[in-house]
């Protein structure tokens, strides 16, 4: 029996949505799998290929079984120059708009290849809600892979359900999130516009969700121990079948060689000058300062960042985008980071920065977020609290979970759920309110201290749940061992007709 289970594997197929948020835990979810003794496929664009395919190569060179099946993106059809294929290259909302056309066209091929490739089982991100019908016709279970925290699940849920900010006087108003264990506040500008009030983006994300009843189950890239109320909530009163199995990305990368050395040296064999200015730091002083790799910034939002945190008057490193300005807006910044060369307090890192070595760095004590849920998961896995700026999607839930319920996060006031391409003065934090949230995070309070001993606490948990025997790693194996079960009695029946 065991070796016609090793020469007929597990056959898993990945369809990944392209946005970083979105496509790095998917891809590391895939490799675990991999890693896990599953035969697996990715399907996905050339350039998103692009940004992973080495280490599948180096996977599949340790002897894994995974590869990554390549489609055309339509770009000349939708009128997009070669190699803009993902979200993060939308610098614009008429490129954002032809890039998501692009994407609904691959339905088709797609469709197409899980009929060739007849896997046992799809994995496909939640954008993708017509692979439900797609794994039905082809008798497939079809798992909805969701990359953010039950806890923004569950709030999309009841209040896509029980509408509580419906009649209210105002959208600055206060409704409370039905259903939840914890009482959680949020103002209808805090929700997506499309929940908000009915919107042509509203028949988009909408079956999004419905998808995921509809599905044989969800992955997600969460733990048991972050959760857990929220873990049980979405499996109780909604009845779909879960499983956590996060944090991925320090799993994966935990068993990659080298990890610590990326970024550290530079190519004349110098150590990095980031590295050397961090060097000089006391322990857990400096404050690194990153908004994700979508969120675009207006002139004024960034001068406010820069008096804001130059008035706290603590250390920070902050990531910069290029693109967040023009020539003209440029000189405000450069003039800042010659003062802040001048002065050592401060530190600009511009378009990319190494995250993970910066967040592990002993000089780092937190790190302003948009709370997104891969920067949050990597903050954790550190043990470092986070000053919360939500920005857009579902990352104002994230707030809440963050400050309310696990008490590692300060609120720096952000107010209004924007699209990222359309951040406007009125949504705006000024730089008093950036000064006080740093000064409450990294001052040396008795709520600082708190925040960084639970913080440290789920960063412990976070590294011993994915270790064999852990919540997340007991949860990957029997997700597996399901869909062999399913597998082999699929074989069964098929046998019998």
């Amino acid at each position: 029996m065991k070796s016609q289970q090793s020469h007929n594997p597990l056959h898993v197929t990945f369809l990944p949505f392209p946005s970083p948020g979105h496509m790095i835990p998917m891809i590391d979810t895939a490799r675990l799998l991999a890693k896990h003794g599953v035969n697996v496929t990715i399907i996905t664009t050339h350039a998103n290929a692009s940004t992973f395919q080495k280490t599948i190569d180096s996977d599949f060179s340790l002897g894994y079984s995974i590869k990554t099946h390549l489609i055309e993106f339509p770009s000349a059809q939708v009128g997009l120059p070669d190699g803009v294929e993902n979200l993060k290259d939308g610098t614009s909302s008429e490129i954002l708009s032809k890039i998501n056309r692009g994407i609904s066209m691959l339905r088709d091929p797609i469709e197409v290849l899980f009929k060739d490739l007849q896997p046992d089982c799809i994995v496909t991100d939640m954008m993708y809600p017509w692979t439900v019908e797609a794994a039905a016709k082809l008798n497939i279970p079809r798992i909805h892979f969701y990359s953010s925290s039950y806890f923004s699940s569950c709030a999309f849920h009841f209040i896509m359900k029980y509408r509580p900010h419906d009649n209210l006087v105002s959208d600055t108003q206060k409704f409370t999130i039905p259903s939840f264990p914890h009482t959680i506040e949020m103002t209808p500008l805090q929700i997506p516009d499309w929940l908000r009030e009915k919107n042509p983006a509203t028949a988009y994300f909408e079956p999004i969700y419905e998808s995921e009843e509809k599905s044989y189950g969800t992955l997600y890239n969460s733990f048991h121990e972050l959760e857990s109320e929220y873990e049980k909530l979405c499996n109780t009163t909604r009845g779909i079948k879960s499983w956590s199995v996060g944090p991925v990305s320090a799993w994966a990368k935990k068993d990659d060689e080298k990890k610590g050395d990326k970024g550290h040296i530079e190519e004349n064999g110098k150590v990095a000058e980031w590295l050397n200015w961090l060097n000089s730091k006391q322990n857990e002083s400096v404050l690194y300062v990153s908004f994700g790799s979508l969120t675009r910034l207006t002139h004024a939002q960034l001068v406010e960042i820069a008096h804001g945190l130059e008035n706290s008057g603590h250390n920070f490193i902050w990531v910069v985008r290029k693109n967040d300005m023009d020539e003209s807006e440029n000189s405000f910044l450069q003039d800042f980071e010659g003062r802040m060369k001048e002065s050592k307090k401060g530190y600009i890192i511009w378009n990319w920065a190494p995250q993970l070595q910066i967040l592990d760095h002993p000089a780092t004590g937190g790190i302003v977020t948009h709370c997104g849920w891969n920067s949050i998961l990597e903050s954790l896995n550190a043990g470092l609290p986070m000053i919360a700026w939500p920005m857009f999607a579902e990352q104002f839930y994230n707030e809440k979970l963050l400050v309310d319920v696990l008490k590692i996060g300060v609120r720096v006031g952000a107010k209004e759920n924007k699209s990222w391409d359309s951040i406007c003065v009125e949504a705006m934090v000024r730089r008093e309110e950036i000064a006080k949230a740093v000064e409450i995070l990294m001052g040396s309070g008795q709520e600082s201290k708190e925040m960084r001993m639970r913080a440290k606490k789920l960063g412990d948990a976070s590294k011993r749940t994915i270790e064999e025997g852990g919540h997340s790693y007991n949860n990957l194996i029997q997700f597996i061992d399901e869909l062999k079960s399913l597998k082999k009695s699929k074989a069964l029946g098929d046998s019998a007709d």
